[in-house]
């Protein structure tokens, strides 16, 4: 009895060593891809995030492309100007405190109360429009200033004059003058702006002179109705 347990030991041991062997023998095993005379290895990039587009971005020397999210990388190149665009940002400054000193007039000088509607509007927009373009020059390390040039000369500018008669109007005179130089005033913002889409580089002074163009000019046609005379 005892060497008839012994042998069935034996032959199970055998079996289960003849089934891990022969499992051995069929796990399939990687193969390296075949190297071409003359390559290189080159390292795959990190897989890209889930969440969103993703940008390759090279590695420093020796190291491996990485894949990052595509707001996270910014063009490092410097914004794209030229000389009109700093011309016209440089111009538009003066052109719009004219604007704000006109404005600011009709507060305790307008007979109506759409003229001091349109004035608080312009204060609205072109304060923040000043601030803007200062912006716009600073960033790029350029002056407002330019020293020796007569700002009088731009379009719908208003003469040293025709401001003092607007400060000692009152009432309805007030109104019509206000209304008379700041039709003229946003006519030469719109020229100004329109002209600079045709010569301009700068995107951002793009929209900016597209927006001048177009809210101005809805303007204009507001003041002129506060004078239309009725049918």
């Amino acid at each position: 009895m005892t060497a008839r347990r012994g042998r069935t030991l034996l032959v199970v041991t055998v079996a289960a060593v003849v089934l891990v062997a022969l499992g051995l023998a069929l796990r399939p095993t990687a193969r390296p891809a075949p190297a071409t005379a003359g390559s290189t290895a080159v390292a795959s990039p990190t897989p890209a995030p889930a969440d969103g587009p993703a940008v390759i971005v090279p590695g420093r020397p020796g190291e491996s492309a990485v894949a990052r999210p595509a707001g996270e990388v910014r063009d490092t190149a410097p914004p794209r100007y030229n000389s009109l665009d700093v011309w016209f940002v440089r111009m538009m400054i003066p052109h719009h405190q004219q604007a704000l000193e006109m404005a600011e007039l009709a507060e305790d000088r307008a007979g109506s109360a759409k003229v001091r509607a349109v004035a608080d509007r312009i204060r609205g927009a072109q304060g923040p429009e000043i601030g803007m373009m200062r912006g716009w020059l600073s960033a790029r390390g350029l002056p407002a200033e330019v020293p020796g040039h007569d700002h009088g000369t731009m379009r719908g500018m208003q003469s040293p004059e025709a401001i003092r008669r607007l400060t000692d109007a009152r009432g309805a005179e007030f109104d019509r003058l206000f209304v008379q130089m700041m039709t003229a005033h946003h006519q030469g913002a719109v020229t100004m702006a329109t002209d600079l889409l045709s010569v301009g580089a700068d995107q951002q002074l793009n929209e900016f002179a597209n927006s001048v163009a177009t809210e101005q000019s809805v303007e204009i046609d507001r003041m002129r109705e506060l004078v239309r005379p009725p049918a």
